[in-house]
């Protein structure tokens, strides 16, 4: 076996099955799970309507790099979305995906070149935990960046020791943060970019949660965006992932895509089309229609600040807890250890919360997830404001 493997830590998921383990929550409550990121508003109906009316599509092959008219799809919304005026090529800059998780992972195994000495991959902390794991299975070591509530919990990119950056290979970014709902401005993208040019490393910026946000005129800003801004039209060093799972309300769907560096991506396809990750057609065609339209996006943001300001009121003088830049949760700093309050919310409210320090690593001693927990308002809007109101009781009575 590959001896990597043993460098993986349980998924955050399995710890807290393990915290909840010979509990028995009351009977009368119904459940309700914050834990997982899982969209539960109903996916649009032309998306299931163009699966079920291609599913003859079935019988054929589908190839690595995708349906020209869905690169093409692709490439015409992220010019719209983040303003590019060089534009993406979708020949070149553009590659679908089995939504973000396959991709990041994937794209950390082909990037890495574990022949240096001390290859790094620099991520964020807390963090999706793909990015700790695709870092060790490549033959590198991740290295962690606190985010914290007095830097705006985003990483202080400036105090980054020099070594680091001399060692790193990939830093992945996540913006808006998952599970801080930080979004990363356009001036540090920027110097991010400044910083990849003077040590050689690429930057993949994972915005799966990009598209929901609460201002529509200031949607958040993304790397390519970036990029344009600089006149760096060939997007060099810079890849962006994004996903219609919380776009759109199709997590099932596991579509996404990578876009940017043509070069990288290039020999990226060449290693996808070992690894064998095709897209099937009629996931394709579905995805053609969603990225085409925007309408039910917009309807998608507005239950999501509904609940916002439900829960929000209802949680108002109970938890320090604050709206996020963008995403759908909130990261809420607990009164209690955040084990003993997520195993306690479960045992008493049967809520169920992730427990922060799940989702981040000690550095020097310090945990950056610990004493909070993420809450994410996926469930339909009733189900958010009974659960709002079962954490205030809970609180009370701690």
């Amino acid at each position: 076996m590959n001896p990597d493997l043993q460098k993986l830590q349980p998924y955050p998921f399995e710890r807290l099955n393990a915290l909840k383990s010979g509990i028995t929550p009351p009977a009368e409550l119904a459940h309700i799970a914050l834990s997982i990121g899982e969209p539960k508003h109903p996916a649009p109906d032309f998306a299931r309507d163009t699966l079920s009316d291609n599913l003859d599509r079935l019988s054929g092959y589908p190839t690595t790099k995708g349906l020209p008219q869905l690169r093409q799809a692709i490439a015409e919304w992220a010019e719209r979305r983040f303003k590019l005026s060089g534009g993406l090529d979708p020949e070149t800059q553009v590659l679908p995906c089995n939504g973000t998780r396959e991709a990041l992972f994937a794209i950390t195994q082909a990037l890495v070149d574990r022949s240096a000495k001390q290859p790094l991959v620099v991520s964020p902390n807390p963090f999706y935990q793909i990015y700790e794991g695709a870092a060790y299975l490549a033959g590198a070591t991740p290295h962690f960046l606190n985010c914290q509530a007095e830097n705006g919990f985003l990483p202080d990119f400036d105090a980054v020791p020099e070594q680091v950056w001399q060692n790193c290979q990939l830093l992945f970014i996540c913006s808006p943060g998952n599970p801080t709902g930080a979004v990363i401005p356009l001036q540090q993208l920027k110097h991010l970019i400044e910083l990849a040019d003077e040590y050689d490393f690429v930057i993949a910026a994972d915005e799966c949660y990009s598209e929901i946000y609460f201002d529509e005129d200031q949607p958040p800003v993304g790397l390519l965006q970036a990029c344009s801004e600089l006149g760096r039209h060939d997007y060099r060093r810079c890849l962006a992932f994004h996903s219609l799972s919380k776009r759109s309300n199709l997590p099932g769907l596991r579509s996404g895509f990578v876009a940017g560096d043509a070069e990288i991506l290039k020999q990226f396809l060449l290693y996808r089309t070992y690894h064998g990750c095709a897209m099937p057609i009629y996931s394709q065609l579905a995805s053609i229609a969603a990225w085409n339209d925007e309408a039910h996006v917009l309807a998608n943001r507005d239950q999501y600040r509904a609940k916002f300001d439900a829960v929000l009121s209802r949680l108002d003088g109970v938890l320090n807890v604050q709206r996020p830049d963008a995403g759908f949760y909130l990261w809420a700093e607990t009164p209690v250890d955040d084990e003993t309050f997520a195993r306690e919310l479960f045992a008493q409210q049967h809520i169920t919360v992730l427990a922060g320090s799940y989702l981040s690593r000690a550095i020097d001693g310090s945990n950056p997830g610990a004493n909070r927990v993420r809450m994410a308002l996926v469930a339909e809007l009733d189900e958010c404001i009974e659960a709002a109101e079962r954490i205030r009781r809970f609180v009370d009575n701690l």
